[in-house]
């Protein structure tokens, strides 16, 4: 170890030079100038304390010396990165280590920055500002017999989201999992005119035990596996099954089986505002069975479910039922397909951000369970690796009794879909979407609407 001497070591050894010299000098003239022996002995006494000085400084500056090598050594001197612009050294973001609680338990997080511009043209009328249709595609929101047509451009960045997860596997090899994920796709608190703020909302929100699992997630009666890359958040709108919800889940091998939160949405007689009941009493009943291969996976999952509706009179009930088949399979290194066909009475909630009601209630307060076929086909091609497009069409065509419905519900859906990505860096998606909808009514009324969505994501 180095150890540079301080500023009063350098002066005491000056001091000391000075002395030897003086002393060197002092002898030989006193000699010359006096001959007695008084005056010699004078001199004798007068180097004998100059020498006795000099012993004391010698053993200051050992003193010292010991000292400095037993102290600890000085902090290091902080680097230019460690500054910042004020020149003031950073201060840590926190002092310890987060540590999970549990033995063998792991943190993670990720999401996705997430900016879209969505150019609409809708011939007849223009789409309700600020509702849901101005920055997904929901088919519900193209108008009909508007007058005029409606040309909107709209960009948002509020789809884009953020999860965390912590997993544990205990001392007793028990597996378990809490996860909770959040974006801002509400307009609640929302505007374009000055902050474009918008608040959090909970996507997912679960904990797992093994092959248990309690919390919001997708509905098991949901294969979210199938679905293409698109622009929108949701592309084959009207073919997909598509609910996150409250649900207790069991998982054995390839068969799933969950309850699910149970909400009956109806129309009146011959039309109307839509009706959330929330009146039922059982929950939604649900199982899938997936087959997985080298190439893809098929599944099929089945739901049964109460509708309920209740009023001072008295509550009427119906049931509701579903199948649904799903897959996806790879056609080489660069190409797959993948699809969804759903049927079903009384699902109407499920599909299509509930493109139609579950049911409607007919001239003596009964509930009528409405039919549904639904589904969407897609086809991926990758040009490179850094260069891909999707190419999909989805429908829905509903089986109504117009004598209780009335003319003006949905009868049908349909869109069509394709789009080019390319993801210049990884992680970084850049991408557009041209997409035509089109929506019928019982009447035969119906409207179309042709749009350019394009977002640029990075993923975390």
């Amino acid at each position: 170890m180095n150890i540079k001497p301080v500023r009063t070591q350098g002066l005491r050894r000056q001091r000391l030079a000075l002395a030897v010299l003086s002393s060197l000098a002092v002898a030989p003239m006193a000699h010359a100038q006096s001959n007695t022996e008084a005056e010699l002995r004078a001199r004798m006494s007068q180097m004998e304390t100059m020498m006795q000085e000099m012993k004391t400084e010698l053993d200051a500056l050992k003193a010292e010396k010991a000292a400095a090598v037993a102290a600890p050594a000085p902090a290091p001197t902080a680097t230019a990165a460690q500054l910042d612009g004020m020149g003031k050294s950073k201060s840590s973001i926190q002092s310890t280590t987060i540590v999970p609680k549990g033995d063998g338990a792991t943190f993670s997080y990720g999401g996705f920055v997430r900016a879209e511009a969505i150019y609409t043209k809708t011939p007849d009328g223009e789409i309700a500002e600020n509702s849901l249709g101005r920055r997904q595609y929901a088919p519900s929101s193209i108008p009909i017999g508007g007058d005029g047509e409606g040309i909107d451009l709209n960009t948002t960045a509020q789809h884009s989201r953020f999860w965390f997860t912590l997993d544990n596997t205990t001392a007793n090899g028990d597996k378990v999992k809490g996860h909770i994920e959040m974006d801002f796709g509400t307009d609640l608190n929302g505007n374009q005119s000055s902050t474009n703020s918008y608040t959090p909302r909970l996507r997912h929100a679960y904990v797992s035990w093994n092959n248990w699992l309690a919390g919001q997630t997708w509905s098991n009666f949901q294969d979210p596996s199938v679905l293409p890359e698109a622009g929108p958040i949701l592309g084959p709108t009207e073919g997909t099954v598509f609910v996150r919800q409250v649900q207790l889940r069991y998982t054995r091998g390839p068969w799933v089986f969950s309850i699910e939160n149970p909400e009956t949405i109806l129309g009146p007689y011959q039309g109307g505002s839509r009706i959330s009941s929330d009146d039922n009493n059982i929950p939604d009943v649900t199982a899938r069975y997936t087959a997985k291969g080298s190439d893809g996976q098929f599944s099929v999952a089945g739901i049964v479910r109460q509708l309920r509706y209740q009023t001072l009179a008295g509550s009427t009930n119906a049931t509701g039922y579903g199948v649904s088949a799903s897959g996806k399979m790879a056609l080489g290194k660069r190409d797959a397909i993948m699809g969804m066909l759903t049927a079903g009475k009384g699902i109407g909630r499920y599909l299509g951000y509930s493109l139609n009601p579950d049911g409607t209630l007919d001239a003596s307060g009964d509930i009528d369970a409405q039919g549904v076929v639904a589904g969407f086909v897609g086809w991926r091609h990758g040009f490179s690796p850094k260069l891909r497009s999707n190419v999909y069409y989805s429908m829905a065509s509903y089986d109504n009794d117009v004598d209780i419905t009335g003319l003006a519900i949905n009868k049908s859906s349909r869109s069509a879909h394709a789009n080019l990505i390319y993801s210049p860096v990884s992680n970084v998606d850049i991408g557009s979407e041209l997409i035509w909808g089109r929506r019928e009514i019982e009447s035969g009324d119906s409207g179309e609407l042709y749009r350019i969505h394009s977002f640029v994501k990075y993923s975390f």
